[in-house]
């Protein structure tokens, strides 16, 4: 360590010398060497810091002529690094204990190393495993509005609004936090979230994590192996269906925590209705919800099912906001309402309480992104489970297919046990990605994405998530300079949906503006009216997922970066408003438009009509074959 008297420093040397620090805090070459003696990026403004004042007050006349002669530049701070590593490890030696833990922790084959402070506690798990309505998350829930405080953690913002709600109802104080909000109760015990925001630095009496089953999912499963192995509670319930239940057992005995499981049957039995819907929808009966794989073809039901019969239809699918979902599902189990069928996607497979009599799969096939494929067996079983609701106006449930032909398939997804998840998703956190990037220079951040894909270490309880669509934002974002690693980390969580221009070029235009260090402004109004077709109602879903999406930015960057935040939530709270409006409204316009088409087609001539049946058989077979092979494996 450099001693010596205080030294007397001009004006003029003052600000000489104050220039060669500033380099060497703002350069980067000293932040990226600093990773060495275990000082990371988050903590290296604060380190150079009180170095600063102590060099300053400290400096040698020797050292403080080189510098001064040098002035800001490489080589003064090849001679600053070694006094400011010294000073350092002498200064900081808590911080520098902590962050080499976690590096030596980093390896992914013993991720439950990387949170020290919940293995040193003795937690008891309980798996609640049971199928859809077989009241285990009720359970679980009922022990957290007993305790003294707790957290709730589950996938959908839905959800955490729901249980928010109802713990507040119930007299329990309780906070919101997801991704794109939060509401802080005064004296709030609880809290509900969205299992990417759990808090997990602060203790819990009590955990209730949902939906456990998405532990092996492809792209999102990271968050919760991450909530599992992190939460410092005493007892943690989950709640899930059977498929994860040894996986979990396999976490426990990693983790050391007592193991309990508490088994559920549904209320009541779930039957098949094999007449099928007969391919018609005018067998459609209040009460039926028919489920279709994509948003074109939850509005040709809608319309047909309006137009063909006397019922009216609410629809539900993924791109609709939260409240706009929820105001769908509340019209209609309303039983006054005069809406009394539902057209849904598999958004409804969990997070919404609906008075289903009937599950009517329009096909059992949909489209991945690059082919149709049958729809699996676990996820049939997911979407089937929600017919049938205890107390509801329909307690017992039936499932069935539009077309008599996708009946055997319904059958065999009905009849095949739950498929044990075989491991668990995993997803560096920022602070692993750093010190593999100071590995790794002058690469771009989606090059290091596909290099830490290839050298990551795992073993059989894990695998790492996809991250194909954080890539493509990577991707985008790689162009924009001025983003710290870190800040590319953040933006490529955003939720932003990576195959629509419009949301990819918002989202550049968000990273650009910060990367320049000025206001990120929303730059979109208001629609002046409700929408009164298909194009005016996705219009507005845009228009919503884009503020989501700023909304998202602004809980996870420094607030004065997105100073429109409250009139985001202003926009966002009216335009579901408008969604909401827009789909009671929505009339038959679209079907007649259809159907006009369809005339106009066929005035044109058998041949094109013969290729369609053609094309439609040839479909049909090729399914069927998946189905057959699916149903063999």
């Amino acid at each position: 360590m450099v001693t010596s008297p205080p030294l007397p420093l001009t004006p003029d040397e003052k600000l000489r010398l104050g220039a060669v620090l500033d380099r060497f805090a703002e350069r980067g070459w000293a932040k990226t060497q600093a990773l060495a003696v275990y000082i990371n990026s988050k903590f290296f403004p604060q380190a150079v810091s009180k170095f600063r004042k102590f060099f300053t007050a400290k400096c040698p006349v020797l050292l403080k002529d080189v510098l001064l002669k040098v002035g800001p530049c490489d080589e003064a701070e090849e001679y600053l690094f070694p006094i400011f590593a010294e000073f350092c490890i002498s200064e900081f030696s808590n911080e520098i204990t902590r962050y080499r833990e976690l590096v030596t922790s980093a390896d992914l084959t013993k991720p439950h190393a990387w949170f020290p402070f919940t293995r040193a506690m003795k937690r008891k798990v309980i798996y609640h495993c049971g199928p859809t309505n077989s009241g285990k998350t009720y359970t679980a829930l009922q022990r957290f509005l007993q305790a003294e405080t707790g957290i709730y953690c589950c996938p959908l913002r839905l959800l955490a609004m729901e249980i928010y709600e109802k713990s507040n109802m119930s007299g329990v104080y309780c906070s919101l936090h997801t991704g794109q909000e939060r509401r802080e109760v005064p004296f709030a015990t609880h809290l509900a979230s969205t299992v990417e925001m759990a808090v997990l630095t602060k203790p819990w009496s009590v955990a209730v994590i949902d939906e456990v089953q998405m532990t092996a999912d492809e792209f999102r499963g990271w968050a919760w192996t991450r909530a599992f192995l992190a939460l410092r509670a005493d007892e943690v319930h989950l709640c899930g269906d059977p498929s994860a239940l040894e996986l979990y057992k396999t976490l426990c005995a990693a983790t050391c925590d007592e193991f309990v499981e508490h088994h559920y049957e549904r209320f009541k039995p779930l039957t098949i209705d094999r007449t099928s819907a007969k391919g018609n929808f005018d067998f459609i009966e209040a009460g039926d919800c028919v489920v279709a794989f994509s948003r074109k073809e939850i509005f040709q039901v809608k319309l047909e099912i309006e137009q063909r019969t006397k019922h009216k239809c609410c629809v539900v699918y993924g791109a609709l906001p939260p409240e706009t979902r929820t105001q769908q599902a509340k019209l209609f189990n309303d039983p006054s309402s005069g809406y009394d069928v539902l057209v849904a996607s598999d958004a409804i497979g969990m997070g919404l309480n609906l008075n289903i009599r009937r599950v009517i799969f329009n096909s059992l096939d949909k489209f991945n992104g690059e082919q149709r494929i049958p729809v699996p067996a676990s996820q049939v079983k997911q979407i089937a489970g929600r017919a049938g609701r205890r107390g509801s106006l329909y307690p017992e449930g039936q499932v069935t297919t539009l077309y008599a032909s996708d009946i055997p398939y319904l059958v065999e997804c009905m009849k095949q046990p739950f498929e044990d998840a075989p491991s668990a998703g995993l997803f560096p956190v920022f602070e692993q990605l750093e010190l593999f990037a100071s590995q790794l220079p002058d690469i771009t951040f989606s090059q290091l994405l596909d290099r830490f894909s290839e050298h990551c270490r795992l073993d059989g309880t894990y695998f790492l998530c996809k991250n194909d669509n954080l890539k493509k934002v990577a991707a985008a974002l790689d162009a924009i300079g001025g983003l710290s690693l870190e800040d590319e980390y953040n933006f490529c969580f955003a939720p932003v949906n990576s195959r629509d221009p419009k949301s990819m070029g918002s989202l550049q235009r968000f990273a650009s503006a910060y990367s320049r260090k000025i206001p990120v402004r929303l730059s979109m109004g208001m629609p002046q009216r409700t929408a009164s077709d298909n194009a005016g109602i996705y219009d507005l879903e845009t228009r919503h997922q884009l503020l989501s999406m700023y909304l998202w930015l602004s809980q996870h960057f420094p607030a004065p970066a997105f100073p429109e935040r409250h009139q985001a939530a202003e926009m966002a709270s009216k335009i579901a408003e408008m969604l909401g409006e827009s789909l009671v409204l929505f009339t038959g316009e679209e079907a007649r438009k259809r159907q006009e088409e369809m005339r106009e087609r066929e005035h044109g001539g058998g041949c094109g009509r013969e290729s369609v049946k053609q094309s439609q058989s040839r479909l049909s077979l090729q399914m069927q074959t998946m189905r057959k092979q699916l149903c063999a494996a």
